[in-house]
Formats: C-alpha cells, structure tokens, sequence
C-alpha cells in the first residue's frame, strides 16, 4: 500500500478514484478507459504543480519518505559484481554503513553509503541508517583500501546524523566522525559523493566529503537536522517546520551557493516503489576524469 504525505492528499484522492475505476472495468464490461485517462491527466498535473512549489519542510518530508529508494537499491541498479565487505576490524560490523566493492560501468569501484532500510524490521537493523563509532570506522578502513589499490569511491548518503547514544559516545563518535572526513580528504583517488535522500550533520560529511558531490533534486543536506536546530534555537524539538524555512538545506540552495550540484531525476518524483528499479543511462564520462 502506498504511503502518502499529508500535503499529497488530494493526489491520494485522485489515485484512489483511478484504482476504483480501473477494479470496475475489470469486473464489469463497462468501458471506462477514457475517465481514467481524464483523472490520469488531472493527477499528473496535480503532482508537477505540487512539486514545483514545494516548502522548506515539504521537501524535508520528500527526503525522508519511506517509500524513497535506499542506498542498497542504487548498488542493486548501479552496481555490478558487488562484494560487501564488513567490520571496523576493531570493535564490530555496523549495519547502517554498508560498503563493498563491485563494478560501475566496467570500472572497478568502492562503495559506501548509508542504510536506512524499507521496511521495520530492516529499520531496526541498519538502526535507521544512524552509523556508531565503528560504522565510520569501517568507512575509514575502506577508503584506505581503496586508495591503496586506486579504486575510485562512490558515496551513497542517506542519514539524519550519527547515532547519538551513550554507547556510541563512550566508543568515540566524534573522534571517528573527524577520522572519517579526514581519510575522505586524504585519499588520492576519485571520490563521487551523492546525498539521495537525508544528508544531516557530520554524520553525513563523513561520507560525503568528496571531489564531486552530488544532490538529488529532493533530498537535503544541512549540518542539523530541522528538529536538533529547533530543540537548540527554542529548547522545542516540535518546531522542526520552522527550521527548515531558514536552514537552506535544499538542493537547489546548495547548487545556487556552488556546494553540491543538483542532479535532476526524469520522474517528478522520487518517492514510489516503481522508482526503486535505478538504472543509469547517463553520460559514461570516465570516473576522475576532473581528479
């Protein structure tokens, strides 16, 4: 069952009326292709005009939409011959960073990304793609690797932060934080980072401080999440909507300051099971052409 957000309502409606119809036909020799094809039409303007005037915390909630594709769906599309790799080597395995080595194009790769997951019970395994202390670790261990056997690096980042417990703390989330972003400026490789979806907080930087990166039209990229911004400026984490109107965390604010270019999807949105089939049909400029 699709999931809509509050603002997608009367989209949901119209949607609704298409299935109706579509169930009738089938179970009735009544012709209705035409009125399906009239509220079609209607839905699908309804859905541009929607998303072409999106708020601050309306394209918050695109981000974080649970029918959004997930990092495992663009290495399932992307990524040939993938090999997961695990462990810190140190402490333990994270889920919620999943890394690998696989092919792009031919082309030899490392890959890293966050893990939300789709569904509750992989929810609570990746931990809602908020990494521990040896999730970046592991990131840190495989940007080594693949520097050492030059190995351009993919990023895949979907993250509201990391994980903020006191476990966590006690094992070093900051030092391993800092660890990560400096091994992402230190490797001499080719390095494509692409929020697809949530970028929050160092969390997210630690992953994402590439050559080149790159946003989703609909996905954020701030250094706070609206709620922790909220809870700070007005000791009220319920204020995450008003926050997000002065944050600039959209793509195209980053794109207009220079920060993360904007690449546009052909579907006007991602948000639905149909988009989580990624394919890549863009241009197959070689990885490091720009290193």
């Amino acid at each position: 069952m699709r999931s809509f957000l509050d603002f997608e309502r009367p989209i949901a409606e119209l949607e609704g009326k298409i299935e109706e119809l579509r169930h009738l036909s089938t179970t009735s020799e009544i012709n209705i292709a035409d009125e399906v094809g009239r509220l079609e039409n209607t839905a699908n303007r309804l859905l541009r005009q929607t998303y072409a005037r999106l708020t601050p915390w309306q394209k918050v909630q695109v981000a974080r939409h649970p029918e959004r594709p997930h990092c495992l769906d663009y290495i399932g599309g992307l990524i040939t011959e993938f090999v997961p790799l695990a462990g810190d080597r140190a402490f333990a395995e994270d889920a919620a960073v999943i890394g690998g080595i696989g092919r792009f194009r031919g082309r030899s790769v490392l890959v890293l990304g966050t893990e939300k997951g789709a569904d509750t019970p992989a929810r609570l395994r990746h931990n809602f793609g908020m990494a521990k202390p040896e999730g970046y670790r592991k990131a840190r261990r495989l940007m080594r690797l693949a520097d050492r056997f030059g190995l351009p690096v993919l990023t895949f980042v979907d993250t509201n932060g990391a994980f903020p417990g006191i476990d966590a703390e006690a094992r070093g989330q900051a030092e391993a934080i800092a660890r990560a972003i400096e091994t992402c400026l230190d490797i001499k490789v080719p390095f494509v980072a692409s929020v697809i979806g949530e970028g929050g907080s160092g969390g997210a930087i630690a992953l994402a401080a590439g050559n080149t990166v790159l946003m989703l039209e609909n996905a954020i990229y701030s250094v706070i999440p609206p709620e922790g911004c909220s809870a700070i400026l007005w000791r009220d984490a319920g204020w995450g909507a008003p926050a997000a109107e002065g944050g600039r965390r959209c793509a195209r604010c980053r794109d207009r300051r220079g920060i993360a270019p904007v690449a546009r999807p052909r579907r006007q949105r991602i948000a639905r099971p149909a988009p989580r089939k990624i394919s890549c049909d863009g241009p197959t400029r070689p990885l490091g052409a720009d290193h």
